[in-house]
């Protein structure tokens, strides 16, 4: 697995640093956010890819295409695949894919907003401003890096973008089309733009004093979300193929599902009748009953609107028997990464089946009417977990649940 968080690259640092309930949430400084109804994110400082990539192409590469390319190889190198190794030396090449998405595209609002400026000023363009907004170019990149030649494509369904990825990769190795693949998802929209453009949603959370306590799901006084950024990738691989080469197996994926709410551009179907048959339909794809599930990363973004509505989801879809059932949020402390989150959180939810142990959510001190799932205000043991599951649904009614199993060789 890898990942990019304002916590840093390491997986198990992360997941620490969340088991410890810490936030990342802070007052913007990597722009001016003077005069934004919104001046707080979880944003990632001073990022280098050095050491993944030349420094001439770190110059010029957009974040999102520099957490793409160290979170990707990262994963190999957890995986035991690192670039010049052995094992990766023995792969084939033609049967190794990268399915790796983002939501606001292959480069930032704001770098494609001063390129426009340029544009109608007469001045010259970039060279890489066309090539960098295309979703699929950071996946591409690594895809050229590393020498794989199997299925390279980016799936796009905004803050569920990384589920699709991680299932339609794992589709291609169940149907014997890769022997390997990376997934998740990407994102670098922290921006001067990006918070702009989600304040005139009126998307985002203002509580400009209090940084870490902004990121609030499920509780009373919540006011939006909270922009984050990074990356999260898995390295999924076949069963054969992983026990030939003795490979360290963390979690097996035992099936997903996806849905349309068919509701509304950017607010959940309130009664979560679109997500519940979206975790239906999981559930039936890995063959395993709603009592089987032990825990559950939700998408709880900390939004009036979408944090009941994914609960009512949850209690339909479990029947009410959600006793057995431990639920979190990941965003309560670094944020909402939009479509790197799907990729972040099915790391997270592999490490809770590694560790048998949740991260708590934070921030949950007065919880709405009607919240009554079982979420951990401290890091919980779970020694008996062996199934987990991650929602994340996106703008446009896009809805996604994967499932895990621990596994025991």
């Amino acid at each position: 697995m890898g990942v990019v968080s304002p916590f840093g690259t390491d997986v198990e640092q992360f997941y620490d640093k969340l088991c410890a309930g810490t936030s990342a949430v802070k007052t913007i400084d990597k722009f001016d956010a003077e005069g934004l109804p919104t001046r707080i994110a979880a944003q990632i400082d001073g990022f280098s890819a050095v050491g993944f990539v030349d420094k001439k192409s770190e110059r010029r590469m957009d974040d999102v295409v520099k957490y793409t390319i160290v979170s990707g190889k990262s994963a190999l190198q957890d995986a035991g695949l690192e670039l010049g190794s052995e094992a990766f030396k023995a792969l084939d090449k033609e049967r190794c894919g990268v399915l790796i998405g983002s939501a606001m595209g292959g480069t930032s609002l704001q770098t494609s907003i001063e390129n426009i400026d340029k544009l109608l000023k007469g001045k010259r363009l970039s060279p890489f401003f066309v090539p960098y907004t295309l979703v699929n170019v950071p996946g591409g990149l690594l895809a050229i890096d590393l020498g794989f030649k199997g299925p390279n494509y980016a799936v796009v369904t905004a803050c569920a973008t990384g589920n699709y990825c991680i299932s339609s990769a794992a589709g291609h190795i169940e149907r014997g089309e890769c022997d390997v693949a990376l997934a998740g998802g990407a994102e670098a929209a922290v921006t001067r733009a990006g918070i702009a453009g989600f304040n005139a949603c009126k998307a985002l959370s203002t509580r400009n004093d209090e940084p870490q306590r902004a990121s609030r799901p499920w509780d009373k006084a919540r006011d939006g979300f909270v922009m984050g950024e990074g990356a999260g990738v898995l390295c999924l691989e076949s069963l054969e193929h992983a026990q030939q080469r003795n490979a360290e197996i963390y979690a097996e994926y035992i099936g997903g599902a996806y849905s349309c709410d068919a509701h509304h551009m950017t607010e959940p179907q309130p009664q979560g009748e679109g997500v519940a048959r979206c975790i239906g339909l999981a559930l039936n794809n890995a063959g395993v009953s709603a009592e089987d599930v032990g825990y559950l990363n939700c998408h709880g973004t900390s939004t009036p609107a979408g944090d009941m509505a994914e609960v009512r989801a949850i209690q339909r879809a479990f029947d009410h028997k959600t006793d057995g059932l431990v639920v979190n949020s990941t965003k309560s402390m670094v944020g909402h990464c939009l479509g790197a989150a799907a990729g972040v959180e099915a790391v997270v939810t592999v490490q809770a089946l590694r560790r048998r142990k949740v991260h708590p959510t934070i921030n949950l001190e007065d919880p709405e009417d009607g919240f009554d799932l079982r979420t951990p205000s401290e890091v919980l043991e779970l020694p008996g977990l062996e199934v987990a599951g991650s929602n994340s649904f996106g703008f446009g009614g896009h809805n996604s649940c994967l499932l895990f199993k621990r596994f025991e060789g």
